[in-house]
């Protein structure tokens, strides 16, 4: 299996790994963290959908994985000042250098166990760095090896970023599915 990650830029691929199975169902199409919590918490059903598409004018959101044609993992990238991350008190700032945030990763269902997760956070650090980016960050849980919900991993497992080169960085005061998160770091230059 040949795994190739590319810019998240094509609409249907996009709505495959983080769209509703139903139109009309208001899931999280991966804005949680992109845009204000206010108008986050206003969209509902097709209105999701449609503010990743008009996102999608604007460039890509993140990096998918193919299998061939077929779009089996995505990860969510931009820089940290276009993220709600900015102002997150939880997940603090380490320094004021420009950083980039990688803070979703999810691989199909049927497509889990390969490592894909491994090239969609080297897809998205090369995303970053071919953008300029000097460093990138992400907040994974710290879970020490034990068992995490897979509706609360989109958030990455320590381990996975530390196989990546990235450091620690930082601890946060943010909990996913009652592990602690972590500040990771992975410089560009």
């Amino acid at each position: 299996m040949s795994i190739d990650v590319r810019p998240a830029a094509v609409f249907e691929d996009v709505k495959a790994l983080i769209g509703p199975k139903r139109p009309d169902a208001s899931v999280c199409w991966c804005l949680s963290y992109r845009i204000p919590s206010t108008l986050n918490n206003a969209m509902r059903g097709h209105e999701r959908g449609e503010y990743v598409a008009r996102l999608l004018e604007e460039g890509p959101l993140g990096v998918l994985a193919y299998d061939g044609d077929t779009p089996v993992g995505w990860a969510a990238i931009a820089p940290r000042s276009a993220t709600t991350f900015a102002r997150n008190r939880k997940i603090p700032h380490v320094d004021d250098l420009p950083v980039w945030s990688l803070w979703c990763i999810r691989v199909r269902p049927g497509h889990r166990g390969r490592g894909i997760s491994h090239d969609l956070i080297e897809g998205a650090v090369a995303f970053a760095r071919e953008q300029g980016a000097p460093a990138v960050e992400a907040y994974p849980l710290d879970n020490g090896g034990a068992k995490v919900d897979l509706t609360m991993a989109y958030a990455g497992l320590r381990a996975n970023f530390e196989a990546a080169g990235f450091r620690h960085a930082a601890d946060t005061t943010s909990v996913l599915s009652g592990h602690p998160r972590v500040l990771m770091r992975r410089d560009l230059d």
